[in-house]
C-alpha cells in the first residue's frame, strides 16, 4: 500500500471502484483521464468538444455522447469543468442518469455556493458530492504531480483513496465541505504572485544577459525558488507560453474568485492587487488561450514602451 494510502485509510477496507467518469476533458481532465486509464481503471468522459473526445479516445478511454450516457455507466465522476453554469447542467444530466450509487468529485475552481448548490441537488437524488479542487498546472496533471484539496464527508474521501492515487501524488482531507475551494483559493492567490514575480525575476537577468532557462536553474537551487518559477520559468523563453497548460481566460475567473474571497474577508491584499492589472493586459494584448506566463511578454512590452 502506498504512503497516500496509508495516511487516508488507517487501515481501513476499501470498496473496490473500476468505473470513472471525466464530465470535461480538456487540458486537466484528459491528464486525469490519462493516467487513470494507465492505473487500470475503465474510464469514459464526455466533452462538447469532438476533438478533445477523439483525444480521450486514443488516451485508452471511451467517448460517452453525453453526460447521462457517462453516469449511468460508472461508479464515480470526476468534473473538470469550466464554469458554474456547466456545473449546473450536468448535475441535470447525471440525475436523469438514474444511477444513485454515483460519488461526485468535482475538482473546478468555482464559487463554493456554486458547488454548495449542486451538492443539494445531488443529494435530493442520494447522490454524494465531494469538493476536490486540484493544485498543479495542465502539465503537473500529464505527470501526476497534483495535491488533490478533499473536502465532505470522511468515508467517502478515504473509498475513493485509489482513485486520487490514479492522477495525483497527494491528497490533504480537510474537513468540511467547502474547506478544499478555500485552500484552492488560497494557493491559487500565491500563483498569481509567484508567476508575475518569476517573469519581473527573469526579464532583469535577460536584459543583464543572463538566459531565462540559465536563470531558472541557478535561481531554483536557492532561497528565491518556488513552484512557479519551476513551472512556468521555462515557458517565458523563446514564446514557450503558446503551449497552454492555464490559459489566461480561464485563469481570469480564478482571479475573479480570490478578489471576492479577499473582499468578503476584508483581507488587504497589495501584493496580489499589483499583479491583475498584469493579468488584465495579458488578455488585452491578445493572449487570451495562453499560459500565464505570458506574463513575461507583458512585462517585457510594457517596459519597451515606457523606454522610449
Amino acid at each position: 500500500m502506498t504512503q497516500l494510502a496509508s495516511k487516508l485509510l488507517k487501515n481501513q477496507p476499501i470498496l473496490p471502484i473500476k468505473r470513472i467518469g471525466v464530465l470535461g476533458v480538456g487540458i486537466m481532465g484528459l491528464a486525469m483521464a490519462t493516467n487513470l486509464v494507465k492505473a487500470g481503471f475503465q474510464v469514459s468522459g464526455y466533452d462538447p468538444n469532438p476533438k478533445a473526445l477523439k483525444r480521450l479516445k486514443a488516451a485508452g478511454g471511451k467517448a460517452q455522447p453525453n453526460a447521462a450516457a457517462m453516469a449511468a455507466e460508472v461508479d464515480v465522476i470526476i468534473c473538470a469543468l469550466p464554469g458554474p453554469q456547466a456545473l449546473h447542467e450536468a448535475i441535470q444530466q447525471i440525475v436523469a442518469s438514474g444511477n444513485r450509487q454515483l460519488v461526485v468529485m468535482e475538482t473546478s475552481t468555482l464559487d463554493i455556493q456554486d458547488k454548495k448548490t449542486a451538492r443539494e441537488a445531488l443529494k435530493t437524488h442520494s447522490i454524494v458530492m465531494l469538493d476536490c479542487p486540484l493544485s498543479g498546472t495542465g502539465a503537473q496533471a500529464a505527470v501526476k504531480d497534483l495535491t488533490v484539496y478533499a473536502s465532505g464527508p470522511r468515508s467517502v474521501i478515504r473509498r475513493l483513496t485509489p482513485v486520487f492515487e490514479g492522477f495525483a501524488k497527494n491528497c490533504f482531507d480537510l474537513g468540511q465541505f467547502g474547506n478544499g475551494m478555500k485552500m484552492k483559493l488560497m494557493a491559487n492567490l500565491l500563483v498569481a504572485v509567484h508567476n508575475v514575480a518569476t517573469a519581473e525575476a527573469l526579464l532583469l537577468g535577460q536584459r543583464w544577459g543572463i538566459a531565462p532557462s540559465r536563470a531558472v536553474k541557478v535561481l531554483s537551487d536557492g532561497a528565491g525558488g518556488s513552484r512557479m518559477l519551476q513551472i512556468r520559468g521555462p515557458l517565458m523563453e523563446n514564446e514557450g507560453w503558446t503551449h497552454a497548460t492555464m490559459k489566461v481566460a480561464i485563469w481570469q475567473k480564478d482571479m475573479a474568485l480570490i478578489a471576492s474571497a479577499l473582499a468578503e474577508a476584508q483581507v488587504p491584499a497589495p501584493v496580489f492587487s499589483s499583479t491583475v492589472p498584469v493579468y488584465n493586459a495579458a488578455m488585452a494584448l491578445g493572449h487570451g488561450e495562453h499560459d500565464t506566463a505570458s506574463v513575461f511578454n507583458v512585462l517585457s512590452r510594457m517596459s519597451s514602451s515606457t523606454s522610449k
